[in-house]
């Protein structure tokens, strides 16, 4: 089996400034932040990719476009299932006082949770008043499966990556601890973002040693690695690919560092007004999303 390889290194969703509709494009600067370039309102000029995000053989074409507003890199149609891991950092679960589990952690999150850059995370007034429900940031890795993808072993299991990319699994503490089922705790509407952009399995050989922060309010409160995986992303793919079919458009959040705000004494909890930013290394770069609780006046 040989390894998925796209003409493009980075690749951004977007609404453009010249046609008013979604395209695909790689930045122009590979140096850019796209995320924070969005969120401070900068220019960001990106080369039209011809073809679909799922399509490796998408070709980047000499057209230029100008972003007026940042997707999710991939839509949720385009999205096949989400798939997550819990407790998979050492560090996270000794802060969380718990053994390291023994298999992975697992649970789904439904699409209707998904949004992108820039937009808020919404807590809906089930998890109010925050204090008490704890509603909390985990940055993580997340990879994008980007072909059919069974049976398939941790040796060979990077060659099914089409790339990766962030995501902020939003939480809420309250419903989470109250279940042993984590999907409702963790899949409410509007609440996990995730990009800024995808970065070619190409451009990622090794995805166990990229830096990972969340900062909230200007304070980093998570600044991590990859390589402090309990089941690192070849070992993950293997386990959730056995006897299962990953299709492309599939996504796996990985996990996340610790710092997370439950665990803080006293606690820190996303509340209305504030600013949740989670960061992956290698050009990945910051989502950045204001948070909403419903029936509050927004601070954006």
């Amino acid at each position: 089996m040989s390894p998925i390889r796209t003409q493009w290194t980075r690749l951004i969703r977007f609404i453009a400034a010249e046609t008013a509709q979604v395209h695909i494009g790689q930045p122009v600067d590979p140096k850019l932040d796209v995320g924070l370039a969005a969120w401070n309102k900068q220019t960001i000029k990106a080369f039209e990719i011809s073809g679909s995000a799922l399509d490796p053989t998408a070709q980047v074409t000499n057209n230029i476009l100008t972003v007026k507003e940042l997707l999710s890199p991939l839509s949720r149609e385009e999205l096949k299932i989400v798939r997550c891991l819990g407790l998979n950092y050492s560090d996270h679960a000794a802060e969380a006082g718990l053994a390291k589990p023994a298999a992975p952690i697992l649970f789904y999150k439904p699409l209707a949770s998904i949004i992108g850059p820039n937009a808020p995370i919404f807590i809906p007034k089930v998890a109010q008043p925050v204090s008490e429900h704890l509603s909390d940031y985990e940055v993580e890795l997340t990879i994008v499966i980007g072909k059919t993808a069974k049976n398939v072993s941790e040796a060979d299991a990077l060659d099914f990556v089409l790339g990766y990319t962030g995501a902020n699994d939003v939480s809420f503490r309250k419903h989470q601890m109250t279940t042993s089922q984590w999907g409702f705790s963790k899949g409410f509407d509007n609440t996990t973002p995730i990009g800024p952009c995808i970065v070619s399995n190409n451009a990622i050989p090794d995805p166990q040693v990229l830096p990972l922060k969340c900062t909230l309010n200007g304070k980093v409160l998570q600044d991590g690695t990859t390589l402090d995986q309990i089941f690192n992303v070849r070992q993950t793919i293997a386990f959730l690919s056995q006897a299962t079919t990953l299709e492309p458009g599939s996504v796996i959040l990985t996990g996340t560092p610790k710092g997370v705000g439950f665990a803080m004494k006293p606690a820190v909890f996303l509340k209305n007004g504030d600013d949740v930013r989670v960061y992956v290394g290698n050009g990945i770069g910051t989502l950045v999303n204001p948070v909403i609780e419903e029936g509050q006046r927004a601070k954006l």
